[in-house]
């Protein structure tokens, strides 16, 4: 009879890569912009964990250049947040959000359906292969067919995501300027313009959802960072949306790493200084264009890359992020990083601190050295 015991590496690989949980209580939900709650972009906290002892210092963003040196190298994600949610309408008048997730490169759109409960939304799974939704102002949009089917052993996931063709009276940028608004989920109690999903450095409209580690900048902090000898350097990596099903990865997204900000990237990793990643993003994209040998390329095109603690980091050493929700596919991002260990002590003491969760909330900066 054949062991079905796992070794003691298989182990060890098993629990690196297990999905990392906790409990989030819903207080810790950040709700509102932080200029809501009077406080500016910059003085939301500032959680900065130290791997290489465990230590931990709680701040405020605004302090983030006391934390880096001259030659310290802060690579962004220049992304713009797009208006990327549509009311929509069967044909049996049941009222649904359209949630424009990535513009393919044959001019079709990953898309979810959400069903309205309220002010809420959730997944609407009943929609079928062929159908046409209703849009404003005489527009529509055909799902053609899912899009990643995911699920587990044996098992037929339900359909989350389509590939499908919005048709529009007019170019989408101005479609969606008209009638679109950001898309926001249930801990978010009421719609926000779209000024308040922008980062100050966005140069190109085209994520869903904002990349919300970059908020908290402002032009004031930039200057300081620029002061002390901190060089920004810009990447871009348009965002799908975010409203990933536990334990499921990423879709692929289209990225641009110019030749310079690789040049800047190499030259900080070889003369010892930290290259700090503002965002999940920016780890993604970096990481699809560093060989195995820990170059990093320019280029651009799309990327699937799922970044776990098997596979490792290569281009970075330092990470400026947000707080990620349980079981999020980020979080073993981090702890491709950091290690489980330092990722539960970190977390322990976010949530003991209340710091706060989401796009609106607080961040936190992990130094590896």
């Amino acid at each position: 009879m054949e062991s079905t015991a796992m070794s003691v590496d298989q182990t060890a690989v098993a629990t690196r890569n297990a999905p990392f949980d906790f409990v989030l209580p819903p207080e810790l939900e950040a709700t509102a912009p932080p200029e809501t709650r009077g406080i500016a972009r910059d003085d939301v906290r500032l959680m900065v964990s130290y791997l290489i002892d465990n230590c931990i210092i709680h701040a405020r963003f605004g302090d983030l250049s006391q934390f880096l040196d001259a030659g310290d190298l802060l690579v962004v994600n220049t992304s713009g947040t797009l208006k990327a949610a549509i009311s929509a309408t069967r044909t049996d008048g049941t009222l649904l959000e359209l949630h424009l997730s990535t513009h393919l490169r044959d001019d079709t759109w990953v898309a979810e359906l959400r069903s309205l409960e309220g002010t809420a939304t959730k997944p609407f799974f009943d929609a079928v292969p062929g159908e046409i939704i209703r849009l404003p102002d005489g527009a529509s949009v055909t799902l053609h067919a899912p899009h990643h089917r995911l699920g587990g052993a044996g098992e037929k996931a339900p359909n989350r995501l389509w590939d499908s063709t919005l048709r529009l009276p007019y170019p989408v940028d101005e479609y969606l300027a008209r009638y679109g608004f950001p898309i926001r989920y249930n801990y978010i109690k009421q719609n926000w313009p779209i000024a308040f999903y922008q980062t100050v450095y966005a140069t190109e409209v085209g994520s869903a959802e904002m990349p919300s580690a970059g908020r908290p900048f402002t032009p004031e902090l930039i200057t300081r960072l620029a002061a002390r000898g901190v060089l920004v350097v810009p990447l871009l990596l348009h965002t799908g949306i975010a409203s990933l099903e536990k334990d499921e990865p990423p879709y692929e997204e289209f990225y641009r790493v110019p030749a310079e900000t690789a040049r800047l990237v190499n030259a900080a990793r070889m003369s010892g200084k930290r290259v700090v990643a503002v965002g999940t993003t920016v780890v993604r994209a970096l990481e699809t264009v560093t060989d195995m040998e820990g170059t990093t390329w320019s280029g651009e095109g799309w990327t699937d890359l799922v970044i776990t603690p098997s596979r490792g980091i290569r281009a970075i050493n330092a990470l400026l992020t947000g707080l990620h929700e349980p079981r999020a596919t980020h979080l073993a991002m981090l702890q491709a990083l950091t290690g489980r260990e330092h990722l539960q002590i970190a977390y322990a003491e976010a949530l003991r601190e209340r710091y706060l969760w989401h796009e609106f909330g607080d961040s936190h900066l992990i130094l590896t050295r």
